[in-house]
């Protein structure tokens, strides 16, 4: 009888070690205890996201998990590649966390389920197991290591696992050595919670979502836990921030990060982005959403680049009529080549005023410019309000925009008023994408490592030259009425002395027009209007 007893529990030892060899989450559920941070040692019981990760581990080659917090899913990826290395033989899995601490943690995990494990589970030997290693005698290798330049990179893979992807250090130059050891067959599951936008992480998942590369997108939301509930939510978030909230538990990729911008205004400008209806140029990098329209005013701002190297060219066309950018350029254009289509381009836009970035490869566009004889260059005066098309060029002149320290400030904070006011509407997907990754460097804002702000500049001096100048801005009918009470026309010839009322700064452009004298009738209103209108351009 007893004999009779032992080969029936030899058989169904058989027939569940073929269960737990083909179903992990049947593994899991029979045969597997965790350390529990408040109860202890329990039995897993996975949840139904956690089955769904599982299965989707199975069928695709590459998976991404976007998550909230405190889910399980360190734990379930340990035993996922726990169960991997008992029931296949010449597994070389490869599990990457951000800490050595981390990485040993991995391993801890597996040691708990290995002790509890009935021994007849345990198919081959254990030939070797340290704090960061567990080999088996069938061939199959787990090994947990922190973050390194080469972590994993001369090893042929079966599996990958990278824990919170999104905040190891160097991912994007870690993903670049670690994607060939994939390359004869092995498997990735990339898990993190979000931590801003433009990183390596952020793309991966971005593009998995958008059928762009070979992941398998996964979103598990915080609610998913069946413990979790709004009481459960609310405790959590008491003392957290916007910012720890979005990427906590909320899997905002936009909040959790530092960038700029608020979320909201860029989640805005988002909503705004739709397809040009035109492109223009050899490479087609000209996109066109509004074509000129005769009796509207253009300003053209631009921010240039050598033209051959990382950084690109950009110009923004926009409607100073409607408050919309209605054209715009990204590319890569040595800069007298990049005059002379800012020149064709403005020259479409009803001779917009042309307002081009001056520091260094910029002052060879402005030259080109210049050459060109276009007609209406912004430059702006050190000393006099001049009121006028043309005003002849001096050493006082300054033709373009200084980006640099102070301006650099002040055109960004202009920027972002009127993108949070809603002034001017932006339909590019590429200023979309760009403003996701501006972000704040200590106290400088800047686009992240290996991303670009040229078109964010770009934006910025137009946004500013459009809320400022008197011809121009979005209040220019207010200023002018203000100016044109104290003024006279006066055909004579021009004289600069006529009009030098202190250091406001303004625009020039160079047109030839009538000369205005202002307060010449009423030279008692001379200092009320010229402070008036410094008041209006240092707004």
């Amino acid at each position: 009888m007893a004999k009779k007893r032992q080969i029936i529990d030899k058989n169904r030892q058989i027939q569940e070690i073929l269960k737990c060899g083909k179903d992990p989450v049947y593994f899991m559920n029979q045969y597997v205890k965790i350390q529990h941070m408040t109860k202890g040692l329990v039995n897993f019981k996975t949840f139904t996201y956690q089955d769904k990760c599982i299965d989707n581990f199975i069928k695709h080659k590459f998976n991404i998990v976007l998550k909230s917090r405190q889910l399980g899913l360190s734990t379930l990826s340990a035993n996922y590649a726990l169960w991997l290395a008992l029931f296949h033989r010449d597994k070389n899995i490869l599990i990457i966390a951000t800490k050595l601490e981390v990485a040993m943690n991995f391993i801890r995990k597996m040691k708990v389920t290995l002790d509890y494990l009935p021994k007849w589970l345990i198919l081959p030997e254990i030939t070797s197991f340290n704090k960061q290693t567990i080999e088996f005698s069938t061939g199959s290798r787990i090994k947990a290591v922190p973050t390194s330049d080469d972590a994993g990179r001369s090893e042929a893979l079966s599996l990958l696992i990278v824990d919170e992807a999104a905040f190891v250090r160097k991912f994007d130059q870690l993903w670049m050595g670690l994607y060939p050891t994939l390359s004869t067959g092995g498997r990735a599951i990339i898990i993190s919670t979000p931590n801003g936008v433009g990183d390596q992480y952020h793309t991966i998942y971005s593009d998995a979502k958008n059928n762009q590369n070979e992941f398998n997108p996964i979103k598990i939301m915080w609610y998913e836990h069946p413990d979790y509930d709004d009481e459960w939510f609310e405790s959590q978030t008491k003392n957290m921030s916007k910012r720890q909230i979005a990427q906590e538990l909320l899997c905002d990729f936009v909040t959790s990060g530092d960038t700029y911008m608020s979320s909201n205004d860029i989640e805005w400008v988002g909503e705004c982005v739709k397809p040009p209806i035109d492109k223009w140029g050899s490479q087609r990098n000209i996109w066109v959403w509004n074509y000129p329209l005769s009796e509207h005013k253009y300003i053209i701002s631009a921010d240039i680049a050598r033209g051959d190297g990382k950084d690109y060219s950009a110009a923004h066309v926009i409607d100073a009529t409607d408050g919309k950018v209605v054209a715009e350029y990204q590319g890569k254009l040595p800069p007298d080549r990049f005059a002379e289509l800012l020149y064709e381009l403005g020259m479409k836009y009803n001779k917009a005023l042309m307002c081009p970035e001056n520091n260094s490869f910029g002052y060879a566009t402005i030259l080109k410019l210049k050459e060109l004889k276009y007609p209406m260059l912004y430059h702006r005066k050190r000393r006099g309000v001049y009121i006028g098309g043309y005003v002849p060029s001096t050493d006082a002149d300054v033709a373009g925009f200084t980006t640099g320290g102070r301006s650099r400030n002040m055109i960004l904070t202009k920027f972002e008023e009127i993108i949070r006011n809603k002034e001017l509407t932006i339909y590019s997907s590429r200023f979309y994408n760009e403003l996701k990754t501006f972000v704040w460097k200590g106290s400088k804002p800047q686009a992240m490592r290996n991303k670009n702000d040229d078109l964010i500049i770009s934006f910025a001096i137009g946004a500013w030259i459009y809320d400022v100048s008197s011809e121009y801005s979005k209040s220019s009918d207010v200023i002018n009425n203000a100016l044109l009470s104290g003024m006279s026309l006066d055909k004579g010839e021009y004289s600069a002395e006529r009009f030098n009322l202190g250091d406001v700064g303004n625009n020039v452009l160079s047109k030839p027009s009538p000369v205005w004298s202002i307060g010449q009738n009423n030279p008692e209103r001379i200092d009320k209007i010229a402070k008036s209108f410094e008041n209006e351009m240092l707004r």
